[in-house]
């Protein structure tokens, strides 16, 4: 093949991908979470990557990130791919999910659902336009009791801390606190607000006050007290006395601060800092309703957010006539992920998940060499065996390179015992292969 019929092996920005060693990390990385859900009783959810245009756009904000589907050599008439959407997130599936299985399914509905999601964004630090995502929701007929707002992001909490990651904090409001503060403003639409107030550790307290200003036409005191009401943090119920000295007074406010003291007083005993009122969240996505969470690096505090959901009131109502209300929060492993090897904090781990290598003496005792590793594979060990009869410094090297923890030979003679070699400690003792116990 001539140079120029080569193609460029590019990696295509916004798509992330890992080498083994790091990708064996996240492996690992899902199976804590995934047990971790099961372990407060959720159960496992997948829903398709693609769904109907109209399922995606239910709630219409976030027409520009969907990627749509079309066939290569589809002809200019047939646009029935063209209403094919890949999903975006996880929940306006999940909500498609429970009208579509209603009638078989068991409420309240704990699901965990661990996917990859596409989002059309211009890729940079933080933001994927492939990334995988972690999932739990808790949905109701009717009503979800307000502990699952704490249960929820004590969930995560438990899991963040098994993973080791550098320290972070799931940050909480109320979206009632947010729409009765400024209904009690005078505000007419305060989703507008809302919408403007999410964008403060993008473009800050000056962007904010700006857009405030030319887009809503707010008035300097409404500004002002929108942006006292955004540096309001707090680590206990004592946040809501400090809203209140701000002088709003609303019943849909009151409901809200009483449901963030809820929340804050029931994650009371987790260590200090790793749950705070922060009322500058809000939360973009308009099908919020109530409680929201944001986790966010303590060192990196412009990274984007590693954790998030919220309570939505109604979303499966979209597709049913029911009432479906729900809680959520979702775990961005890939973000976690893309930081932590930028910054070479990720714990990497060998790049294969062997931990015997059986060795090759010859290409008369290869037979021997699979024999030996059947034996370990059915006592539970990872075995790999050299792919041919080589010199035995270069196979012991490859395991070394590899990340194999022993390295195993069969005997190279008739009557000769099998020997391992710890790579580690560099020990090499006899051994029998139906009773080796790894060290």
């Amino acid at each position: 093949m001539s140079d120029e019929q080569l193609v460029r092996p590019a990696l295509v920005s916004g798509f992330p991908e890992w080498l083994p060693e790091v990708r064996l990390v996240e492996q690992r990385w899902l199976d804590e979470i995934r047990q971790g859900f099961e372990r407060y009783g959720f159960c496992s959810v997948e829903t398709p990557s693609v769904e109907a245009l109209e399922v995606l756009l239910a709630k219409g904000e976030t027409s520009q990130e969907v990627y749509t589907l079309r066939r290569l050599q589809a002809e200019a008439a047939d646009d029935g791919d063209a209403r094919l959407g890949l999903h975006f997130d996880l929940t306006v599936p999940f909500a498609r999910y429970v009208a579509t299985h209603f009638n078989d399914l068991v409420f309240p509905l704990r699901r965990y659902q661990i996917q990859r999601v596409w989002r059309g964004e211009r890729p940079q630090e933080g933001r994927y336009r492939e990334f995988t995502q972690c999932d739990i929701d808790v949905i109701n007929i009717d009503h979800v009791p307000l502990h699952f707002d704490a249960e929820l992001p004590r969930i995560i909490h438990e899991i963040l801390t098994g993973l080791d990651i550098p320290a972070w904090s799931v940050n909480i409001n109320n979206r009632k606190v947010l729409q009765g503060f400024y209904r009690g403003l005078g505000i007419d639409d305060p989703l507008a607000v809302i919408r403007i107030a999410d964008k403060i550790d993008k473009i800050g307290t000056a962007g904010v006050e700006k857009l405030l200003a030319t887009r809503l036409e707010l008035t300097p005191a409404q500004i002002r007290s929108c942006l006292d009401l955004a540096h309001i943090r707090g680590r206990d119920a004592g946040v809501a006395d400090d809203i209140r000295r701000l002088g709003v007074t609303s019943e849909l406010l009151a409901e809200g601060l009483d449901e963030l003291s809820f929340v804050l007083a029931e994650l009371s005993d987790l260590p200090a800092g790793s749950v705070v009122a922060d009322l500058s969240i809000a939360r973009g996505l308009d099908y919020y309703t109530g409680t929201v969470y944001e986790g966010k690096f303590v060192d990196w505090p412009d990274y984007g957010s590693i954790c998030s959901g919220g309570r939505y009131a109604d979303l499966a109502g979209s597709f049913i006539r029911r009432h479906l209300p729900g809680i959520g929060m979702s775990i961005g492993l890939t973000r976690i992920f893309a930081k932590l090897v930028a910054e070479g904090r990720l714990p990497a781990g060998p790049s294969c998940p062997s931990d015997v290598l059986v060795v090759i003496p010859s290409d008369a005792r290869r037979a021997e060499a699979g024999a030996t590793a059947a034996l370990l594979r059915n006592r539970g060990y990872n075995v790999e065996v050299y792919h041919q009869a080589d010199k035995l410094g270069k196979q012991i090297r490859y395991a070394s390179r590899k990340g194999i923890p022993f390295v195993w030979f069969p005997p190279f003679e008739d009557g000769k015992p099998h020997e391992v070699k710890d790579m580690a400690g560099g020990e090499q003792v006899t051994a029998d292969p139906r009773t080796w116990a790894r060290p």
